[in-house]
């Protein structure tokens, strides 16, 4: 801020603090001395040794953000107040949003129920809708500038770099137009894309919610060559919306839905519903289908190039020699469902538990529970497979690489319950990064739940065992010791991956 400013700026917004800042410039806190209320000024940030041609662009682009913030009223567009041009630069005076962005909330709590994701989607949408109906694009939606307020509205913020649709391209000075893993193919191949390109930027933003993780990472230039080249990696834990946002992704902007369309199957995942793409879509939905799972097909070959090999190790082995060590027999396949309840045998339940237990069966999954102490095991699935047992190898391993990348990120803040163990009301906890666990099946990671404090509350085990996922949940309310409880639940799911392969 320059020195003459004082604080004030057109002797009536007195800046107070900043509240963050970006590439472009800084948020400020200020007291409107006019009408009494609290604003925030945007200040812009002019990167050093900027000749005359680019400072007036970047300006001309703020100025812009202004221009189409003042034209589109919608909810989930931030209200802009005022605009100041003082010493060269411009200012802009937005309404005070309570509350912070979507890129905090993941990095903060991870991956976000995919009806939530859903309904904030559709919100986002119309705001979207409502700006390109004025003829402007946003050219940079991503989780950094969704804004989840106090209040609970959900607010798209910095049109800094939005420009009409027949407005000639800015020169961006050797800066990108928009975040790469959030800017659409079509953009990153030097067209100046449309609605649907932002359509696109928006279904990887709303990707990134569910999965807690982008559809593209690495490096930049990995990330941008990626998105021209390959699909995004199959959703794990976005269920319904799964499909929607893929379609939503397509390569060619003309393959993608049309924002009508895209926003009834986000308002119907958000209600509860599982939208039938095949009669929006027709025919066409079967080649795009097939298209995320290229790499599917390539993993099976490989698969059963080292099963073969598997193979021979064991039917050349004399019958005294059959190799024990899981790692080196081969993998079962589960051509129907299993009675998961049959993998623990009674004595191994007692054991792991401390007293007997009877098994409650569910759908997919099996429980044994006393007073204090439980142990679930459940199968797993992908938004793309309806039934556990109907995964193939390859899918079973992306299954388990998107849930090894959800809990590779370390510590987060979560919370649980479990009525049948007595845990009546949900507990925060803090749920640890992944402990890789390779004596379990096929591959495995374990994890703990414990307080704040460090008291141990529960551990948990990934495993695959041929085509099938599974995860096991141990709790013990009166374990101090999280090594304790993950000993025994990694453990009991050995027991349970040596009781499946009988039933394989």
């Amino acid at each position: 801020m320059a020195e003459s400013l004082r604080g004030t700026l057109a002797s009536r917004y007195h800046l107070v603090r900043p509240l963050g800042s970006g590439g472009m410039g800084t948020v400020w806190l200020a007291r409107d001395s006019v009408l009494d209320r609290e604003v925030a000024i945007k200040e812009l940030r002019l990167p050093e040794g900027l000749g005359e041609r680019e400072r007036a662009e970047l300006i001309a682009r703020v100025m812009r953000e202004a221009e189409v913030t003042a034209r589109v009223r919608h909810p989930g567009i931030v209200a802009l107040h005022d605009v100041l041009l003082q010493d060269g630069r411009p200012w802009i005076v937005m309404e005070l949003l309570h509350g912070h962005d979507l890129a905090r909330q993941i990095t903060a709590y991870g991956p976000m129920p995919y009806r939530q994701v859903a309904d904030l989607g559709a919100r986002l949408l119309d705001a979207l809708s409502a700006t390109h109906a004025e003829g402007v694009q946003h050219r940079d939606v991503k989780p950094g500038n969704v804004f989840l307020s106090a209040d609970g509205r959900v607010l798209l913020t910095d049109f800094g770099i939005a420009r009409p649709a027949d407005q000639a391209s800015i020169t961006e000075a050797g800066l990108m137009v928009g975040s790469p893993g959030f800017i659409a193919p079509e953009r990153l191949a030097g067209e100046p894309g449309g609605p649907a390109s932002d359509l696109w930027s928006l279904a990887a933003t709303l990707y990134t919610a569910a999965e807690g993780v982008a559809p593209y990472q690495g490096r930049h230039s990995e990330v941008i060559r990626a998105t021209l080249t390959q699909a995004p990696r199959p959703p794990v834990l976005s269920g319904p919306l799964g499909p929607v946002l893929l379609w939503m992704m397509a390569r060619e902007p003309a393959a993608r839905p049309d924002a009508a369309t895209a926003l009834g199957l986000l308002r119907q995942v958000a209600d509860g519903g599982v939208p039938d793409l095949d009669s929006r879509r027709g025919l066409r939905i079967e080649a795009r289908k097939r298209t995320p799972r290229w790499w599917y097909a390539a993993g099976a070959v490989a698969l059963t190039g080292v099963a073969a090999a598997v193979a021979v190790v064991v039917l050349s082995a004399g019958p005294d020699e059959r190799p024990s060590d899981p790692v080196h027999r081969v993998s079962p396949t589960f051509n129907g469902a299993v009675d998961l309840c049959r993998a623990l045998p009674a004595g191994e339940v007692r054991r792991v538990l401390g007293a007997a237990a009877q098994p409650r069966p569910g759908k997919t999954s099996c429980q044994w529970t006393v007073k204090g102490s439980g142990i679930e095991l459940s199968a797993e699935t992908d938004s793309d497979t309806p039934e556990p047992w109907k995964l193939d190898t390859a899918a079973a391993q992306t299954l388990m690489e998107g849930l090894r990348r959800q809990y590779a990120s370390g510590p987060r803040d979560a919370s649980w319950l479990w009525y049948e163990i007595g845990l009546d009301s949900r507990t925060q906890v803090i749920e640890t990064a992944a402990r890789d666990t390779p004596d379990v099946a096929d591959e495995a990671f374990a994890f703990d739940l414990t307080t704040p404090d460090g008291k141990a509350q529960a551990a948990g085990v990934y495993f695959r065992l041929g085509d099938l996922v599974l995860r096991l949940q141990f709790a013990d309310l009166d374990v101090s010791s999280p090594a304790d409880l993950r000993d025994r639940a990694v453990s009991a799911a050995s027991a349970a991956a040596e009781g499946l392969r009988e039933l394989a």
